[in-house]
Parts: C-alpha cells; sequence; structure tokens
C-alpha cells in the first residue's frame, strides 16, 4: 500500500497552489493523497500569517497532532509556509511543538523532497528555511487538483510596503518568471483541457518591473489571448497604485479576460490611506473604477476593505463607507486590523480597541451584503453562463462561477464538471443563484 499524504491549507489562491506543488512533490516521491488525516504517512502544514487568525488556527491545529505523533512515531509532520519565514519563528515553532520533523519556508518550498532524504533515517528535526529568495525555478511539477480551474503563478514576493503588511517580509522582494515560460504553463492546462486560469502575484500590475520593464503585464495578457478557443483568463491582486490605462485596454479588448477586477481598496480616508503606505487617495482609487468602467462598461469590482487601522476615527470609517456606496462593489472581502510583528503598523501609537472594531465591521459587512444583494436580484430572469465546476452531492447540485464569480446551482442528468453552461436564473441568495441549465 503506498504511503499516504494530507496537506492542510491556509490562505489565499497562492497559498493553495503552492500546496499543489508540495502535492506534486509528494507524489513524485510515492505517496498518495489519503483519505482522512489520522491515517496520514505525512502531514504537511502550508501556513499563512497576513491574519493573525490564519497563524492561530494553524498554531492550534499543529499542537491537536501530539497526541497522533505519539501513537504513530513514525509519523511525519512539516510545518511551511508564512509563518514559518517569520524573523524566529522556526525556532518558536520547535520549542513550542518539538514533535514537528520538518520546518521550511517559502523561498524553499521546491526543495520539501530533498529535506525528507535529509529526515530519513535521522531522528533530529529539519529545520531549513532560507533567509533570502532564491532563483525562481520554473519546472512545473504541480499536482493540480482544481480543474477546471488552474492557477498560475507570474510573479513572486512584492515590493510596496504596506505598513501594516508582513508579505514583503515573508515572500521576498518583487520577482517576474520569464513571459515565455507563463504562457507555455499556461498553454499546457489549455491543453490538457483547463478552462479558467487565473495568473497570481502579490501585485500582477508591477510584473515586468524587475526585469526592466521590457514586457509589462497588459503585454502578458496579449500574448496569453494570442489563443484561439473558449476559456477564461482571471488574475489577482491588482494593487491600485499600478493599475492603469494600458490594463483597463487589454481587458476590454480579449473576450477570454473575465470583466471582474479585484482591486484592493483598504480603507476610503486619504489619512488612513497614507499611514498605510498605499500611495493613491480615494479619489484617485474611484477615478481608476471610473477609467474600468468607462472602456469595459459591464465590467464589476470587488475588493479587500480594513477596519480600524490604528488611530481610525469615526470620521475614516465613514469615508470608508461612503467609498464602498460610491464604487458599487459587487463584493468585498471585509477584515477587521490585526498587528502583525515586524510591520510599522504594529508599532504604531492609537491602536483600536476590540469593541470598536467589532461595531465597525457589523456595519462594514451589512453595507456590502446589501449592496451585493442588490446586484443579485438584478439577475433574476437573465440567461448567463457559469464554467461548472463541481458537484454537491448533499444539494444534489453542480455548481460553477460566471465570469464575475456568482456561483450558480443547477440540475443535471449528467456530468458536467468542466463544461461552459447556459443558466436561467430563477432564484438569487447573496452571491449565489440557482436555476435551470440547457443543454
Amino acid at each position: 500500500m503506498a504511503k499516504q499524504y494530507w496537506i492542510v491549507t491556509y490562505g489565499c489562491q497562492m497559498n493553495v497552489h503552492e500546496s499543489e506543488k508540495i502535492a506534486g512533490i509528494l507524489r513524485a516521491r510515492g505517496y498518495e493523497q489519503g483519505a482522512r488525516e489520522e491515517d496520514a504517512d505525512i502531514i504537511v502544514f502550508n501556513t499563512c500569517c497576513i491574519r493573525e487568525n490564519a497563524e492561530n488556527h494553524a498554531y492550534g491545529n499543529i499542537g491537536a497532532l501530539k497526541k497522533l505523533k505519539k501513537s504513530r512515531p513514525g509519523l511525519l509532520i512539516a510545518v511551511g509556509g508564512c509563518m514559518t519565514q517569520q524573523e524566529g519563528a522556526a525556532q518558536k515553532l520547535r520549542k513550542k511543538f518539538p514533535f514537528v520533523d520538518i520546518v521550511f519556508g517559502t523561498h524553499n518550498l521546491e526543495d520539501l523532497g530533498a529535506l525528507l532524504d535529509r529526515k530519513e533515517g535521522s531522528k533530529k528535526a529539519v529545520v531549513d528555511v532560507w533567509g533570502k529568495e532564491g532563483e525562481i525555478r520554473e519546472e512545473d511539477f504541480s499536482f493540480r487538483s482544481s480543474y477546471p480551474n488552474g492557477w498560475v503563478n507570474i510573479m513572486y514576493g512584492c515590493n510596496n510596503f504596506c505598513t501594516y503588511c508582513i508579505v514583503p517580509y515573508v515572500r521576498g522582494r518583487e520577482r517576474s518568471r520569464d513571459p515565455e515560460h507563463v504562457i507555455a504553463e499556461v498553454n499546457g492546462l489549455l491543453d490538457r483541457g483547463y478552462k479558467e486560469i487565473t495568473l497570481l502575484g502579490q501585485n500582477v500590475n508591477s510584473y515586468g518591473n524587475d526585469r526592466g520593464g521590457e514586457f509589462t503585464f497588459p503585454q502578458l495578457l496579449h500574448k496569453i489571448c494570442e489563443r484561439d478557443g473558449k476559456y477564461r483568463i482571471r488574475f489577482m491582486t491588482s494593487n491600485p497604485k499600478d493599475f492603469g490605462e494600458e490594463l483597463v485596454r487589454a481587458i476590454a479588448e480579449h473576450e477570454q479576460i473575465c470583466n471582474l477586477v479585484h482591486l484592493p481598496v483598504q480603507a476610503g480616508s486619504d489619512r488612513v490611506l497614507r499611514l498605510m503606505n498605499r500611495k493613491y487617495t480615494a479619489s484617485e482609487y474611484l477615478k481608476k473604477v471610473e477609467l474600468l468602467r468607462k472602456f469595459v462598461p459591464d465590467c464589476q469590482v470587488t475588493s479587500d476593505i480594513m477596519v480600524g487601522f490604528p488611530t481610525e476615527t469615526e470620521e475614516d470609517f465613514q469615508a470608508t463607507l461612503a467609498l464602498v456606496k460610491e464604487a458599487k462593489f459587487c463584493t468585498a472581502f471585509t477584515f477587521v486590523y490585526s498587528p502583525r510583528s515586524g510591520t510599522k503598523a504594529a508599532e504604531m501609537e492609537g491602536q483600536i480597541s476590540e469593541e470598536v472594531k467589532k461595531e465597525r465591521i457589523m456595519r462594514l459587512v451589512e453595507l456590502v451584503n446589501t449592496q451585493t444583494r442588490e446586484q443579485s436580484v438584478l439577475y433574476r430572469g437573465k440567461t448567463i453562463e457559469i464554467l461548472c465546476e463541481d458537484y454537491d452531492a448533499k444539494k444534489g447540485l453542480y455548481l460553477g462561477r460566471d465570469e464575475y464569480g456568482r456561483m450558480g446551482y443547477f440540475k443535471s442528468d449528467r456530468d458536467r464538471i468542466g463544461e461552459f453552461v447556459k443558466m436561467r436564473v430563477s432564484e438569487t441568495s447573496g452571491v449565489s443563484l440557482a436555476g435551470e441549465a440547457f443543454e
């Protein structure tokens, strides 16, 4: 019987794709995906430290394995990802959980196989977290598990140093992949039947800057979309400070690029945006949204919005609410600011109380949800196209997203996963839609 692996993933789509890389490494060494964590021969935690909750959740789940490790000494436990890349985190992890066998970072994820070799036959833990990012390794060894959706990194790291964000410290500086390798990977996925490709980067708009700016992100989109056929292209994330007309024109020109842009604003107060080091004002952000809708009238926008940043006043918060109303986001990811050790914001005076943050996030969520419901109602009676990506056995329904990210549910007598499906919407609930599919 083959050895089994179990991967626990925290965080964003980038981490989801990196877990596919981890799975590829393990499968190359004879492991297979296990059905239960309890039966696995190796458990790998791919951690995130962007939010305090994700980090605490990871620590809790690692600690919960102490009994399992004691009952099965041969079980290997490996911890990697952003959390371990923080200064001193690997040592803290080993001290807190001495039963962890392997600790690795974001910069040497590809070396997990070699770390397994080092651990084999040794009683000592293997701790290998690089302090500095290495060269990009272009080979794609991922075991893809998200068909018909494919994730493709186009760059790594970030140069922006927003004062609340730990990413530049744990992911390193911006490094762009060779465009030829990116295009080849995208085409390879499309050749294998994948229908939707999401291009990933901490700030995709900065793609190519570290390579002299000779090949920009819009140029990359143009090259990718030269391929004929029915498929979708998405990308995330775009920093508003670098979002401009060249990119907007690329979205407008190519029908393969989804008319949905994730453009994190974070706050609506210019004072708070300056403290965050976001390098744009609220009015500048709204002008970018206006520019996008000028060239792509049916384009929709999602965003990230934070409440409770240090010194945020009620007036600042009201400015955020006003921006949300004016931007008319189709939905937004809302969250409460939490200090991340090592960032400038964590050292700022004027930290906001948990009570105030809780009250503000509730008001923000209510506004965002209201706008989302109002836009969902407009779907009723319309026919949309969704890419079917899964089957919900409990509901007995297939599901997939339209180009704007709305989830649609429908019945079918045959497997529709991987197909573009026309669906007439009869019911709406939040961001979810339901209706009747056409053959």
